[in-house]
């Protein structure tokens, strides 16, 4: 059943829109959860940003409301090109996360939302050394995902959810201390921030 659902929610963007739009009530709606990672960031016209794994463009809408100079990157060549249909204004590049064609130091800040959470955990190191390297000197990295819910209330829809809808290395990353991770890597700074009963984070790091 959940690689039924998952695949659906891939094929068929409007279930995928629904699904992510419902999950974003919990915070205050999409908007809010779109911008939750953005929050007390000085982003300016200037600023170049990177939506790692950007999907379908559902987030790159609104960071190109910060800033005009929006890259989005993801491996799957369907969800760019649904990403150049619904938001033509930002660049895109077919690459994996875990080995970005960019060269060093290229952004001042690189977001992704709710995709870490797919990653097995070797491929998750890969990609935390990646955006270090892409990231210039003093760029932030900025990313909203899963978390243990705090409030045990707020568990019994989670679980259902990453049943029907995720793969194991979800539950991993529940597991997994992001922060403790990025201080490996070098990043400084590191903010976290509990959204949703604590099933969501949200971590801001500098490089």
């Amino acid at each position: 059943m959940a690689t039924i659902l998952r695949r659906w929610s891939y094929q068929y963007p409007w279930l995928y829109n629904t699904i992510s739009r419902l999950a974003a009530l919990s915070v205050g709606g999409e908007k809010r959860f779109r911008q939750l990672a953005l929050q007390e960031l000085e982003i300016t016209p200037n600023t170049k940003i990177l939506d790692l794994c950007c999907g379908s463009g559902q987030t790159t809408r609104f960071l190109l409301e910060k800033s005009p100079q929006v890259t989005g990157l993801d491996a799957a060549a369907a969800a760019l090109s649904r990403a150049i249909q619904e938001v033509p204004q930002a660049e895109y590049v077919e690459s994996l996360a875990e080995n970005m064609s960019f060269a060093d130091d290229q952004f001042d800040l690189v977001h992704t939302s709710v995709a870490l959470h797919e990653m097995e955990p070797q491929q998750l190191k890969q990609i935390l050394g990646e955006v270090y390297r892409v990231l210039k000197p003093g760029g932030v990295f900025a990313l909203i995902d899963l978390h243990k819910p705090t409030n045990p209330l707020f568990w019994p829809p989670l679980a259902i959810f990453m049943t029907l809808f995720e793969t194991q290395t979800a539950w991993q990353l529940l597991e997994t201390d992001l922060v403790a991770q990025l201080q490996a890597v070098g990043f400084r700074d590191c903010q976290q921030k509990l959204y949703g009963g604590g099933s969501l984070q949200v971590v801001q790091s500098k490089k």
